[in-house]
């Protein structure tokens, strides 16, 4: 099984947890990380429209929690199983947390994450 395989089994696995009473748009994620642990999400709304908790935000909560290693490859879905690309907030989020290469499926194929948010601002923009 490839690891984009691996990643969208999981993600389907955890896909019926996701909380999308208003939008009526469940979303799941899944991601490897260096060390092989696979990190899964889903999306949270809340009833006031715009204050959804995104399937990769909540997945890097749990990745953090766990102390995760950074991550590598990425897979995010929707209910109809198709590869969708992160927003742009969760964009922001996972160039924080994964390597500079994170692989990220897409239904034509893969991408990087620098590729799909070209000159992003990370931590090594910060001064120390």
């Amino acid at each position: 099984m490839s690891v984009v395989e691996q990643l969208h089994a999981a993600a389907t696995g955890v896909l019926s947890r996701a909380y999308a009473p208003y939008s009526n748009y469940p979303v799941a994620v899944a991601a490897l990380d260096a060390q092989g642990t696979v990190h899964t999400g889903v999306n949270i709304e809340n009833a006031s429209y715009g204050l959804t908790q995104c399937a990769e935000v909540a997945m890097i909560a749990a990745w953090r929690m766990a102390a995760g290693a950074p991550l590598t490859h990425l897979v995010c879905i929707n209910a109809d199983g198709e590869h969708i690309t992160p927003c742009g907030r969760c964009r922001q989020v996972l160039v924080e947390h994964a390597t500079g290469a994170l692989v990220i499926a897409l239904d034509g194929g893969s991408t990087t994450l620098a590729e799909l948010l070209p000159h992003a601002f990370g931590p090594d923009n910060l001064q120390d």
